[in-house]
């Protein structure tokens, strides 16, 4: 053998490995035991895994006065964010004060934002909208407005407008980043077409607070407030109080989330999200909205009150929980369930004074099997929902494979034509278990059996 090589014999000697009688004791430790376990971490270049459980970690305070850096603007929350993100996450604290934003802040991984509970106050410009004076084609990066009115660079903004080739709607969200007359540049290309021939606007709208492709954040402690009378609605897919998207183990504990002309707080593809003693309300659009592809989110002890529709489970969210939330008074539905949102447990819930109907299922029947399945209700109260002819719980499509179990369905009302559970037709294996269903003109109206 020649040196620097090794016959298969030499080889098995070396990885531990007898020939004549099997494996050794040396390759059964490496295949069938786990590694140490890391007890005593130290931080090491370059691991992300293992950290030491810091008791201080960088903070920066923003106030109107006497704090770190001064003022009450986007831009010097938006700086304190960075400097602490360019030394690995911290905490910015935000001392008592109104904050009134023309962009949203933009958050970075492991940050905790932190406010002083209900005196720190985060807030808008009113919106404003001008429409495109010039074609854009989607490799630009500028737009040129009828009129520069009052935009300023720096700004937020959502461009939006009609696809010429399909006549699909057309939403872009950027930032004003330069400006020479009524022309300005973007901090990124368009691509998208804005043609005049779609009628394209430019509209000083954006999310309060926003994050993309980020984890681990904390926000606490601090009242959002989208200024609702003086703001145009921005879709919650694109905005609200609070939007994330493709986002990782984010915490929102203590928050106030109100009048946003769009949804209080906003998540999509967004996984791990806690949302924690928060109170979304007054909100044109969702209170919450876990959506598109949301895996495992956690909605505890929230109110959820005055919005358009409570809790709004939006497009495959599974393995949720939504517990001991008092949703109330919400125009639509307190909660709503739908698109692939299946395997998610609501318990403990309170559910009053929904505008049609307390808990809906809704008809999801653009494909094979789009329904909201495997979902459980448990132990939840759901009392005086819609009109004279409201629902407690409305199954519509094919919704299968229900849990209802141990729920208080009331109308303290007169009874009308209102109906506790309602089962569509063609509806699949629904479990109904120890529910008390009192005041209703019907209480279970199972359509199945018809």
């Amino acid at each position: 053998m020649t040196a620097g090589c090794l016959s298969r014999r030499s080889f098995l000697g070396a990885a531990g490995i007898s020939v004549a009688g099997g494996m050794s004791v040396g390759l059964r430790v490496l295949r069938g035991s786990e590694p140490p376990r890391v007890t005593n971490p130290r931080a090491t270049d370059g691991d992300t895994l293992h950290e030491p459980d810091w008791t201080e970690r960088l903070t920066v305070t923003v106030g109107p006065d006497k704090a770190d850096l001064v003022g009450c603007s986007d831009r010097v929350i938006q700086a304190a964010v960075d400097y602490v993100s360019r030394f690995g996450g911290g905490t910015v604290q935000l001392l008592p004060g109104t904050f009134v934003l023309r962009n949203a802040v933009f958050l970075p991984s492991h940050l905790r934002l932190r406010g002083s509970g209900a005196d720190t106050v985060i807030t808008k410009i009113g919106s404003h909208t001008v429409a495109l004076a010039e074609d854009s084609d989607w490799y630009d990066q500028e737009i040129t407005l009828a009129e520069a009115g009052d935009f300023q660079v720096g700004d937020g903004i959502v461009l939006r407008g009609t696809n010429p080739h399909d006549g699909g709607a057309t939403v872009i969200k950027r930032t004003l980043v330069a400006q020479s007359g009524n022309r300005f540049k973007l901090n990124d290309g368009l691509r998208e077409n804005l043609w005049v021939s779609g009628k394209p606007t430019c509209a000083s709208l954006f999310p309060l607070l926003t994050s993309e492709h980020t984890e681990d954040v904390v926000i606490e402690d601090l009242t959002l407030d989208g200024n609702r009378a003086q703001n145009e609605n921005l879709n919650g897919n694109y905005g609200g109080c609070i939007f994330l998207q493709d986002c990782n183990r984010y915490t929102i504990r203590r928050v106030e989330a109100r009048n946003y002309n769009g949804d209080g707080i906003s998540f999509q593809i967004c996984h791990d999200v806690v949302v924690e003693d928060c109170y979304s309300h007054g909100n044109a659009g969702l209170g919450v909205h876990p959506g598109s592809g949301s895996q495992r989110p956690r909605l505890i002890g929230n109110r959820f009150h005055r919005n358009d529709i409570g809790l709004f489970w939006c497009w495959g969210v599974k393995f949720g929980l939504a517990e001991r939330n008092e949703i109330d008074a919400n125009l639509s539905y307190g909660i709503s369930v739908g698109h692939n949102d299946t395997d998610n447990l609501m318990v403990d819930n309170t559910i009053t004074n929904s505008g049609r109907a307390g808990v809906l299922f809704r008809d999801e029947a653009g494909g094979r099997d789009f329904w909201g399945n495997r979902n459980c209700l448990e132990r939840n109260r759901i009392v005086n929902s819609g009109p004279a002819d409201g629902i407690a719980i409305d199954i519509q499509g094919r919704t299968k494979d229900l849990q209802l179990r141990d729920n208080e369905l009331l109308e303290e009302r007169e009874p009308a034509q209102r109906t506790g559970i309602r089962i569509a037709a063609e509806a699949g294996p629904i479990d109904l278990m120890n529910n008390r269903i009192v005041g209703f003109a019907v209480p279970i109206q199972d359509e199945r059996s018809v």
